[in-house]
């Protein structure tokens, strides 16, 4: 057999994202409005400074941005070498091996569908609440269905969504920078401006760990940058610089807000405000320092930002079943792309048509959208996202010892296996703390990290019946990525 008969065929343009549809800008909008700014300092930062280590919320920001700068330091480097929409999986399968690259895979679609139905359940219940004063009392669920279709449609277009992607994040982190600067010219609170929340003393303080909970969960959506690997302008160089630029704008943004918040409360009094009034945290500051306009906007732009955050999840989730479709471990449909447009839209189809149906069990058995549909599923989220990039940690570390590279030892291996040692630390971290994560000591939750193991397990025992079944197919994993 022949060099060129062993190789697998060229894609055929149907079957292949649209090149250098995607530039740098687009691919940190998405990575960061995955972060949704607006939802993570308004939603989740309270109760990091509530239950976690207080004044030091600032600094775990700090700390959880060099883990992901670190990580990113063998996930930029192997990228040159491996690309294409599965961006984890397909790092999993070249580095650790494709059964495990399948059990990344599936724990992977497991996780992101997580976080979209999580985001889909806190949208219905904010807009709900919003749209009730006009005398329009309709059920969390309407609007959570009708964003489903309006994401679809727009998911379709990646450029356009990329646009609005844009948009939203740049509103999101204008309110909230008006709000910061405002705390910090005005003086700050009672006790004036300090930098104690960066003192080891602060962010080592008892509750870290709980901290990390909630500030790690706000980095979800990392491998954004990667997934888009296909279409992206020069991508060797396109990715890379995404990926720094993405996890350096979330940390900075991240440890600056949450410190201005810390000087309108004081050091001393932040802990004690955040607890006792999770929900208004931050809008009480708006109100006193802008006044009531800037809450009413906030709220406003804070559904914006769970709109933008669902969105960048379901363009996420399209090129992960795009992915395996285009692999043959799923229907080869999935594999297509639009004839106008080169989005992957039958994936988009079936993984709004899964969304809907998840969303539809929670409904018909009555779950609260904010207690139950968010929490759950993104204690869920938590632990699959964390799990699946210990594997890719791995990956990278296997991938440069049988690969021949120009990278120096600290960047194949001294900075991955630094990255890999605080995941699985931070995984840890996360699952003793389920129940505070998710509000519920239900047993379901409490067997998410469990579960999550299996679906892993699950999917490595899937690719090793495609290979006593299917070898050719076996054979070609990876490959159609190369």
């Amino acid at each position: 057999m022949t060099l060129e008969a062993s190789m697998p065929a060229p894609l055929s343009p149907e079957r292949r994202l649209t090149r250098n549809s995607v530039g740098l800008a687009h691919i940190v909008f998405f990575v960061v409005a995955a972060a949704a700014p607006l939802t993570a300092v308004v939603g989740a930062s309270p109760a990091a400074f509530a239950f976690g280590n207080g004044a030091g919320v600032p600094g775990a920001f700090v700390l959880a941005g060099l883990l992901y700068l670190l990580f990113s330091v063998g996930f930029t480097a192997m990228s040159r070498h491996v690309g294409g929409a599965g961006a984890f999986y397909t790092y999993i399968t070249h580095g650790i091996g494709k059964p495990a690259g399948v059990g990344g895979a599936f724990m992977a679609l497991v996780t992101y569908s997580a976080v979209q139905i999580a985001i889909y359940g806190l949208f219905g219940f904010f807009m709900a609440n919003a749209i009730a004063p006009l005398g329009l009392a309709l059920p969390w669920w309407a609007f959570a269905f009708a964003a489903l279709v309006v994401v679809l449609v727009c998911g379709q277009r990646i450029a356009f969504s990329g646009a609005i992607l844009g948009v939203c994040m740049i509103a999101e982190i204008a309110i909230l920078l008006v709000l910061d600067l405002a705390i910090v010219f005005s003086g700050g609170g009672p006790e004036g401006i300090s930098f104690s929340s960066f003192m080891p003393s602060s962010v080592f303080a008892p509750g870290l760990g709980v901290a990390l909970v909630f500030v790690i969960g706000s980095f979800i959506g990392f491998e954004a940058t990667a997934i888009f690997g296909e279409e992206a302008e020069d991508p060797e160089k396109t990715i890379p610089r995404a990926t720094y630029v993405a996890v350096l704008l979330i940390t900075l943004f991240y440890a600056f807000s949450t410190w201005a918040i810390v000087q309108f409360y004081g050091p001393g009094k932040v802990q004690a405000a955040a607890a006792a009034s999770l929900d208004s945290f931050y809008f009480t500051a708006a109100n006193s320092v802008l006044g009531p306009w800037s809450s009413q906007v906030m709220n406003v732009l804070l559904i914006i930002s769970l709109f933008a955050c669902i969105l960048s999840f379901h363009n996420t989730l399209n090129r992960y079943f795009f992915a395996l479709g285009r692999e043959g471990l799923a229907a080869k449909v999935l594999g297509k792309v639009h004839t106008k447009h080169g989005s992957p839209y039958a994936a988009g189809l079936l993984q709004s048509l899964v969304a809907a149906i998840v969303l539809g069990l929670f409904v018909i058995f009555g779950a609260d959208p904010y207690t139950v549909v968010f929490s759950w599923m993104a204690a869920l989220a938590g632990i699959g996202i964390l799990l699946v990039q210990v594997l890719v940690s791995v990956a990278i570390i296997m991938f440069f010892r049988k690969t021949p590279h120009i990278y120096s030892a600290w960047t194949t291996m001294i900075a991955p296996v630094l990255a890999l040692l605080c995941l699985m630390g931070s995984l840890v971290l996360v699952s003793s703390n389920l129940s505070l994560l998710s509000g519920s000591e239900s047993l379901i939750v409490k067997a998410f990290p469990y579960a999550m193991v299996l679906v892993g397990i699950l999917g490595a025992l899937f690719a090793i019946r495609v290979k006593r079944s299917k070898p050719a197919l076996y054979a070609s994993l990876g490959k159609v990525f190369e």
